[in-house]
């Protein structure tokens, strides 16, 4: 599971049925300071976020399919929560 922000949306009128009514999200993965790191990733919205907000991703496995509560969806990343607040300790 990372952190990342919300960065962008995606629309495709095409798409499989497993993805009918999901939304597409364009994310950019943080470190817990809320700095970039890595590349942008495309993933599957299961809990309505924004841009803006900084979400819970999960990448890969079976718990990025199961985040639309579809078997067999083919989801390499879902975000699975909205972040209220994030407290780091050093």
């Amino acid at each position: 599971m990372i952190v990342a922000r919300v960065v962008g949306q995606v629309v495709a009128t095409q798409k499989r049925p497993q993805f009918e009514g999901a939304s597409l999200l364009l994310v950019q993965p943080e470190t817990p300071q809320a700095e970039a790191r890595g590349g942008t990733l495309l993933a599957v919205d299961s809990v309505g976020a924004g841009v803006g907000e900084r979400v819970l991703v999960v990448l890969e496995g079976r718990a990025a399919g199961e985040a639309l509560g579809k078997k067999l969806s083919p989801v390499d990343a879902a975000i699975i929560g909205i972040i209220d607040q994030l407290e780091f300790v050093e």
